[in-house]
């Protein structure tokens, strides 16, 4: 098993071979392969971030341990890209909700919280209406004179 490094910065292609124990040329098919995308320098050179070293280490774990070959390692790195966005996506909900949730139990709390106050009242004009007194005489429905 493959252990994590924890220094930062970019290794060339011959750097990284040699810490992993591999052949260059593995480097530069599993490159070819879309299962590594490393950077490269002015001089075209590959420069391996120390996230393209924990995916290599990934790789090298199925493919040493666990025998998985190329097709495969890639549909297993597809597959786990895919549960990394719905894990962004699930995250984003639940932050969401847990918003809405605290929104609502400030308002319930403190129901006249959300109110704005007004900077000055407001005076409607009233118009003072008289009202007339009317009587009503009740009518017996079907009946005519």
């Amino acid at each position: 098993m493959v252990t994590k490094r924890k220094s930062k910065g970019a290794y060339m292609i011959s750097s990284v071979a040699e810490m992993y124990e591999i052949h260059p040329q593995t480097l530069r098919l599993y490159e070819r392969e879309g299962l590594l995308r490393p950077s490269r320098s002015e001089g075209n050179t590959r420069l391996y971030t120390d996230e393209d070293l924990e995916r290599l280490e990934f790789i090298l774990n199925l493919a040493r341990d666990l025998g998985v070959n190329i097709a495969g390692i890639a549909i297993v790195l597809q597959m786990r890209e895919r549960m990394e966005e719905m894990n962004r996506q699930m995250q984003g909900f639940v932050d969401y909700v847990r918003t809405e949730m605290l929104t609502r139990m400030q308002q319930q709390q403190n129901p006249g919280a959300g109110l704005v106050p007004m900077r000055r009242p407001m005076v409607m004009p009233t118009k003072i209406v008289s009202v007339k007194t009317v009587s009503v005489k009740s009518v017996k429905a079907g009946k005519k004179k």
